[in-house]
């Protein structure tokens, strides 16, 4: 069962999804005429002012929702592992891919707005990629296609997200706090399932102002213990950033011949971390309030841009300033060692890199300190986890008509993620990682070619925004003039802002069809 395990994950996340991630983006950015630099100011303007309602978060809260998820332990040990395997280069080689895929999460995220609809329980917003892959074609002959692409797409997302990941996650907690403070992994696992138990039975609005208390707070400590570090190490900052650069270029003589490595792990750590295109932030982005869908498009896009060019900076600065870490010939700790660095002999590839650089900073800080931030940052991202899970879940009970059923299938999902986190932490089966990669791997090959045939709408989206913002209005989104079919949520939205007075411009009742 492993060795077919390892064989599919190796298919899934080959290199052909690496190019389709990198292809995705290139085209997107070209498409989008560089939005990720052009609409910075409207994605600032909108972190700040966004709304919320009874069945909406705010932009804002949907974003912490979103970096929730995409903040997570690969943040520390996935940049840790791409410099060791792929050397200081493979960093710029994060950020390229950053820039490039901030362009790729507008678009799913637009797309999910647009096609988002009130859960028939709870009322509030649900979407995602199955939401918009399943509507997009329903009034074309390509209906039952999209229908099963959207199905298998969510029940991948579900088993991902509900089971094979939060365990993982919560081992690398448990892990973390025993080693640093000797604390029991079954505390550990006890006290997460309470906490997860009762912030998850709150639904999405608790998440959201959970993850909107604590998600700023570790990016904010995490970011300001680096830049301590480099101010320590000030005399050594120009000299990082001219080897990354040398490096990604294949210009550092210490790294020479590494460019193949420096360019595969930057972009594959890049693409696992930011997860442009892998169809989760999606989800969250659908939950806010917002008068024109592309206004969290350009939110989504600034997450990935938190993401990698902050955190994951951070950590690389950290390692490198400090000079903690070693590189490896062969892209294995078995290969030879290309460069030593500082750090002591023994140490394993990952969060080892940090702890041996903040220790050589202040001695003993090293494995408290990650060990809070690694509690932080996977605890969070089980939470968004959950929250896909629950998303994809709804999406599937649409069909189910009895109340009963769906509030008792709800609660089986919330005691199986509970379950999972508990087991985890505990024991975590061997083929976890590898069950999980497969189920996001999955979901990020069918939600890119899904968004490259269904973009359309959210380049309308982008041109009728910078349309109306040059106009001077606060964008308002009609698809009915834009000739976006299936946006039933919108549709209902401007008739009923006509029939209250409230559409820009407009005066008197709705309009009869």
């Amino acid at each position: 069962m492993a060795v077919f395990l390892d064989t599919l994950n190796g298919i899934i996340w080959s290199q052909w999804l690496v190019y389709l991630c990198l292809g995705a983006g290139v085209y997107f950015t070209a498409a989008t005429l560089f939005m990720q630099v052009r609409c910075i100011p409207d994605m600032l303007k909108q972190l700040r002012e966004g709304e919320s309602s009874e069945a909406g978060i705010s932009s804002f809260q949907s974003l912490m929702i979103s970096l929730a998820g995409r903040v997570g332990v690969g943040n520390i040990a996935g940049v840790a592992t791409a410099i060791a395997f792929g050397g200081p280069g493979a960093v710029f080689w994060m950020w390229i891919v950053a820039f490039l895929g901030s362009a790729t999460s507008y678009v799913e995220c637009c797309l999910a707005q647009i096609y988002k609809e009130r859960d028939q329980d709870t009322g509030e917003y649900r979407g995602g990629p199955a939401y918009y892959i399943e509507k997009a074609y329903r009034h074309t002959a390509a209906r039952p296609f999209a229908l099963g692409y959207a199905i298998f797409f969510a029940i991948c997302m579900i088993l991902a997200t509900s089971y094979f990941l939060p365990g993982i996650q919560a081992n690398g907690v448990a892990a973390a706090v025993e080693n640093a403070w000797g604390v029991s992994t079954w505390v550990s696992a006890a006290v997460m399932a309470l906490l997860l138990g009762f912030i998850i039975i709150g639904g999405v609005k608790r998440i959201a102002n959970f993850a909107s208390l604590v998600v700023p707070f570790m990016a904010v400590i995490y970011i300001i213990m680096a830049i301590v570090i480099m101010v320590a190490n000030a005399s050594e900052v120009p000299d990082v950033f001219a080897m990354i650069i040398r490096s990604a270029f294949d210009k550092e003589a210490a790294f020479s011949g590494m460019l193949g490595a420096a360019i595969m792990w930057g972009v594959k750590r890049g693409i696992y971390s930011n997860e442009a295109g892998q169809g989760t932030g999606p989800q969250s982005a659908a939950a806010a309030e917002v008068s024109h869908p592309a206004k969290q498009g350009f939110v989504q896009s600034f997450a990935v841009y938190v993401d990698t060019l902050f955190v994951c900076s951070a950590t690389a600065f950290i390692i490198l300033s400090t000079d903690m870490y070693k590189v490896f010939e062969g892209q294995s700790e078995d290969g030879a060692v290309r460069y030593a660095g500082s750090l002591s002999d023994g140490v394993a590839v990952g969060p080892g890199f940090v702890q041996s650089a903040l220790d050589s900073f202040a001695s003993g800080v090293g494995p408290s300190f990650v060990a809070l931030a690694i509690m932080f940052f996977a605890f969070t991202t089980v939470l968004a986890y959950y929250y896909m899970a629950e998303v994809n879940y709804a999406f599937l009970m649409r069909w189910v008509r009895n109340d009963a059923a769906r509030q008792a299938v709800k609660w089986v999902l919330r005691g199986l993620i509970i379950v999972s986190v508990v087991i985890g932490a505990t024991t975590t089966p061997g083929t976890a990682w590898a069950l999980g990669d497969i189920g996001v791997g999955t979901t990020a090959w069918l939600n890119i070619l899904a968004i490259l045939v269904l973009q359309v709408p959210a380049m309308k989206c982008l041109w009728d925004y910078r349309r109306q913002k040059k106009a001077g209005w606060d964008p308002q989104f009609d698809p009915e003039a834009l000739g976006i079919k299936n946006a039933d949520f919108w549709v209902e939205r401007k008739h009923r802002m006509i029939e209250d007075g409230t559409w820009p411009g407009v005066e008197g009742t709705a309009i009869i069809r």
